[in-house]
């Protein structure tokens, strides 16, 4: 007889019932949470722990209660293994497991992966063979973390991540690409199967959405390589001829065969460009170095069409942004934009960082943070 079961008979033979009310239960869990010594986001924690009691009133099924268990713990291991590095600029690259040493694929993605571990970088990458491989030893020691996924028949961590200090195991692939997105301030793609596929759209939609804030992503190639041209001409031809996306919704992305400039579209996405946020319908950008009269007047005049009323204006932080004390200290411009205007938004942050009043150098990007 199962535990659970022995419950349920207990309960039934002495004819006990224990109903809460949502305050009374509200109480109980908040004594919880300060009996085990919690005292910061208790409101996120008292969340947690009543959704959880929840499913088990909902009588939940078993295997949906697995599914739920499994997901909370492994983005707990998660949490703890990048916690650490919360501050270091990290860069997810993408690629096939099945690349093998001596590819040029190989060569290229351990390059770019040297190049930015040089400039300060960390490297994210699932930890297995192939492009990942090359990735985490082009980084070297200690500058690589690796989020794994337990498959039957495919790949098993790479000999750079087979102990546990930078590496996470994952039953579930939708827990896994959240922790390979989520605190990566730049995407580098290199040809693979359906797994990169499906990663390299993953990125795409969240960019085009909005759930995530924008940043560099990179399609690299090998040399003459048609890998990523081909992805381009179906993505072109076929989605946006179809009407089913925007013609300029590739505008973001970068594809190239050069790696100093996957290297150099990484670092110089963040030279000026810091963050956003969205109050109402207004778009604030937040940057490095403010705009000159002449600079933003042209900014105006290039990016018309990007916006839905109005033009591009400075601006003080907005009375959310200072309620919440979000990046008070640096400059910011806003605007509204129109519907769908992913390319332009890119377009604009590029221009932003090419004006002659932003920073000579990039700075380190700052720390992701996706919704």
């Amino acid at each position: 007889m199962t535990g659970e079961k022995q419950d349920q008979g207990s309960g039934a033979a002495t004819g006990e019932t224990l109903e809460l009310s949502a305050e009374a239960l509200r109480v109980r869990v908040d004594e919880l949470i300060t009996d085990a010594g919690i005292r910061g986001q208790r409101s996120l924690v008292r969340r947690i722990l009543l959704a959880g009691l929840g499913l088990g009133s909902d009588r939940t099924e078993r295997l949906d209660l697995k599914i739920t268990t499994a997901a909370v713990e492994e983005m707990r291991d998660a949490f703890r293994l990048f916690a650490p590095y919360r501050d270091v600029p990290k860069v997810t690259m993408f690629g096939s497991a099945r690349t093998q040493s001596r590819d040029p694929l190989w060569l290229g993605a351990e390059a770019a992966a040297a190049g930015l571990a040089e400039r300060g970088w960390m490297l994210v990458t699932g930890a297995g063979p192939g492009i990942m491989e090359a990735a985490a030893t082009g980084a070297g020691e200690g500058r690589s973390l690796g989020v794994s996924i337990r498959l039957p028949f495919e790949e098993a961590p790479n000999a750079i991540h087979t102990d546990d200090t930078h590496r996470v195991s994952m039953k579930y692939f939708f827990t896994r690409k959240l922790m390979l997105v989520k605190e990566s301030s730049g995407f580098i793609c290199l040809p693979g199967g359906f797994g990169t596929m499906d990663e390299t759209f993953e990125l795409l939609t969240l960019q085009q959405t909005g759930k995530s804030e924008p940043v560099p992503i990179v399609l690299l190639d090998r040399e003459g390589g048609t890998f990523w041209r081909g992805f381009a001409r179906f993505v072109t031809e076929e989605l946006a001829g179809s009407g089913m996306i925007s013609v300029d919704d590739l505008d973001r992305v970068l594809i190239t065969d050069s790696v100093d400039a996957a290297i150099a579209e990484i670092t110089g996405f963040w030279r000026n460009y810091r963050s956003l946020r969205w109050v109402g319908k207004r778009l604030v950008l937040r940057l490095a170095a403010e705009p000159s009269d002449a600079e933003l007047a042209r900014l105006n005049e290039d990016f018309a069409g990007l916006c839905e009323e109005g033009g591009i204006e400075r601006t003080e932080p907005l009375d959310e942004e200072r309620q919440d004390g979000d990046a008070l200290e640096l400059p910011r411009i806003v605007f509204t934009p129109r519907q769908r205007a992913v390319g332009d938004l890119y377009r604009l942050i590029r221009a932003l960082n090419e004006l002659p009043s932003a920073p000579a150098v990039a700075e380190p990007a700052p720390s992701a943070e996706n919704d």
